[in-house]
């Protein structure tokens, strides 16, 4: 099962890529933190189908990816959420045509340290945390200890979503924020790596990348509910109450090696790496692939 210890170094050396400028038939692809391994992976393989192609791979979070796209300086973004209406509105005022592409499933991973006996929450009970209504872990049946409540960045599609989703319960004009006390964190391993030092902390992340040094929490809709750990088969399912769509987009119908890069990520092979990277494979529509 491949993880994500080498996203540092595939980050820096495709940043370098991107920062020495877009050459002729580079292509660059930016945004979401949670994609970049997966991105990084096809980006890998499709090189070896196509040693011509050259493809740069950078994060920085799904809004770096879409800003890149409305300002001309990416031919793929990737993000974990979707576009607003002001950002299509935007890319279409520069000349930009977006266009979005479903390419994986994840399940946004709620994770504490081992040691922590805290093994389920309900949404409601994560939505008080975050909101800073509840403040110690024996509130919800835990350790009389403070709770570290990490989030990631205000530029990720991460981020959004579990506003959306978990604070504002499925409501994205709800009122409700993220406390004033709850850290922000540059990156998915960030949080990985502050939760799995900090026995009193707590911290969400994309499924691909959880390990051993960290533990994933049952989560359920509401108390009468059924609890459900995040994996593959539950976010596939729909029993597990938040998985989200992992997106691409392109400027206009994708053309050349775009629309190549497209199709492999979509194909049985692109596929294959999206479930050996702990993501949700699409399933399939048509006899012939995925659509």
């Amino acid at each position: 099962m491949k993880k994500t210890c080498c996203a540092f170094i595939a980050v820096l050396m495709c940043t370098s890529l991107a920062f020495a400028g877009r050459r002729d038939g580079m292509i660059q692809i930016k945004g979401s933190d949670t994609m970049v391994n997966l991105s990084q992976s096809w980006a890998e393989e499709f090189m070896k189908k196509h040693p011509e192609a050259v493809i740069a791979v950078t994060g920085g979070g799904s809004g770096t990816g879409i800003s890149a796209l409305i300002n001309g300086t990416c031919d793929i973004a990737q993000a974990s959420r979707s576009m607003s209406e002001k950002e299509i509105g935007l890319a279409r005022k520069n000349g930009h045509d977006p266009r979005e592409f479903e390419v994986a499933i994840d399940a946004l991973t709620v994770v504490v340290h081992p040691s922590n006996p805290i093994s389920k929450l309900t949404i409601d009970q994560l939505a008080d945390i975050y909101a800073g209504k509840i403040k110690n872990w024996k509130e919800v049946g835990g350790n009389d200890k403070e709770i570290v409540v990490l989030s990631r960045e205000r530029n990720s599609g991460t981020h959004v979503y579990f506003l959306e989703q978990v604070l504002r319960r499925g409501n994205p004009k709800g009122p409700e924020e993220y406390a004033a006390g709850v850290l922000m964190m540059p990156s998915s391993q960030a949080i990985a790596d502050e939760v799995s030092s900090n026995p009193d902390a707590v911290g969400y992340f994309g499924l691909g990348y959880l390990t051993g040094k960290e533990k994933g929490v049952a989560v359920a809709r509401d108390s009468s509910g059924e609890y459900v750990l995040p994996a593959i088969d539950t976010a596939s399912s729909g029993k597990y109450p938040i998985a989200r769509a992992l997106l691409i987009y392109t400027d206009g119908e994708p053309k050349g090696t775009v629309k190549d890069i497209l199709a492999f990520v979509l194909s049985d092979e692109g596929q294959a790496i999206v479930k050996d990277l702990d993501f949700v494979p699409l399933p399939k529509k048509t006899e012939g692939g995925r659509q």
